[in-house]
């Protein structure tokens, strides 16, 4: 069963944190290696019923057998919590995912990048204006057409937020679609579009690759001595 693979984890976060060098992997200062209390069976079919989807099974089995958000990647997985009687994920950029999208798929390629293509052969260069000033506005408004693009909600409709990196990166949980389960990488910040994490297979990673993997290397990381190299 899908929630057998989450035997145990919750204690094992609890280990890595109480590791006297657990402060030294990356977010943790951040989440505090607190996990939230798990949702109930009955908090989990609200929630579902209010986004009008059922979400992937191994996240919904992380949510009720591990606890509904806290201590995992970078800073923290973000957590869902009812604020009257709304369901909502908080967190630094939960709210750039749509909830009233939520049940619509995800695009099936990923973003659709012709007009992203589009807009950066058009973007503004020094060089082309004789006046600075005339080149800062050209950047403002061509700075206001890439927002507009690359933040369109449709872009990420049928996904969530689940973790934030700092700088503006984060990483998001497709829900619906044929992308349903896997993580993206979401560094538009950058100038770069949303992308699948991948293994080094060159596997979509899931949920559960993700969450697991993180807590693996923060085993190794927070009881490694410092004469390891």
């Amino acid at each position: 069963m899908v929630a057998q693979q989450w035997s145990g984890v919750r204690q094992r976060v609890a280990a890595v944190g109480a590791e006297p060098t657990s402060g030294a992997v990356f977010g943790s200062l951040r989440h505090g290696w607190v996990l939230d209390d798990p949702l109930t069976e009955d908090g989990l079919s609200e929630l579902e019923s209010q986004i009008g989807v059922r979400l992937p099974d191994d996240y919904r089995s992380f949510l009720t057998c591990v606890g509904a958000g806290g201590a995992g990647p970078a800073y923290g997985l973000f957590p869902v919590r009812r604020v009257q009687g709304r369901w909502r994920w908080e967190g630094d950029g939960a709210e750039l995912a749509d909830l009233a999208q939520l049940g619509q798929p995800f695009p099936d390629r990923g973003p659709d990048s012709e007009d992203l293509d589009a807009l950066l052969a058009v973007r503004p260069e020094e060089e082309d204006f004789e006046e600075i000033e005339d080149f800062d506005d050209a950047v403002e408004a061509w700075d206001e057409r890439w927002e507009a693009l690359m933040f369109a909600p449709e872009r990420t409709a049928g996904a969530i937020v689940v973790s934030h990196l700092g700088c503006a990166q984060r990483e998001w949980l497709i829900i619906s679609g044929t992308h349903r389960g896997t993580i993206w990488s979401d560094c538009r910040a950058d100038d770069t579009d949303l992308a699948p994490l991948l293994d080094q297979a060159g596997h979509p990673v899931t949920f559960t690759h993700w969450y697991i993997d993180w807590l693996q290397k923060a085993e190794l990381a927070a009881r490694r001595k410092p004469s390891d190299p």
